[in-house]
C-alpha cells in the first residue's frame, strides 16, 4: 500500500440546500488483496478490499457491516444520481436530517437479508 497525503487539502464544495466544503486528504494505492479500514471516533469500522478485478466497497452488508455498527443504504439525489451509505446506529436522525435537507431519497435499505433477499428477486424477475 502507498500513501500520498494532499497537503494542503484539495478543497471542494458539494451538496445542493446547504453546501459543504468537502477536504480531500489523500490517496490511497493498494495492490490486489490488500485492505484498509477506516475506523471513526467511536469505533466505528469500514473496510475496502482490492482485488486484481476491482474492489470490494465494503464488508458483507448482512455480515460484518451491521457487526461494525453500520448500515448500507442506496440513496438518490434531485439529479439521478445513486449513491451507497453507511449509516452508523447511533446516527440515524442525523442521516434522516441530512435525507430532508438535501432532499435526497431513501431508495433502500441494503443491510438486512429480507431487503437484499427482495431487491435480488425483483432483479431476477427484471431479467
Amino acid at each position: 500500500m502507498n500513501v500520498y497525503p494532499l497537503d494542503p487539502p484539495r478543497l471542494f464544495r458539494v451538496g445542493f440546500e446547504t453546501p459543504v466544503l468537502l477536504k480531500d486528504c489523500a490517496r490511497l494505492a493498494l495492490a490486489p488483496d490488500e485492505q484498509v479500514t477506516f475506523i471513526t471516533e467511536s469505533g466505528k469500522e469500514y473496510d475496502v478490499v482490492r482485488k486484481d478485478w476491482g474492489f470490494y466497497a465494503t464488508p458483507s452488508l448482512n455480515g460484518r457491516l451491521l457487526q461494525f455498527g453500520l448500515h448500507a443504504a442506496l440513496v438518490a439525489n434531485r439529479q439521478g444520481r445513486f449513491y451507497l451509505v453507511l449509516v452508523e446506529r447511533e446516527q440515524e436522525a442525523a442521516f434522516w436530517r441530512y435525507l430532508a435537507q438535501e432532499r435526497l431519497q431513501l431508495v433502500s435499505w441494503l443491510d438486512s437479508t429480507a431487503a437484499l433477499a427482495r431487491l435480488a428477486r425483483r432483479l431476477w424477475e427484471a431479467r
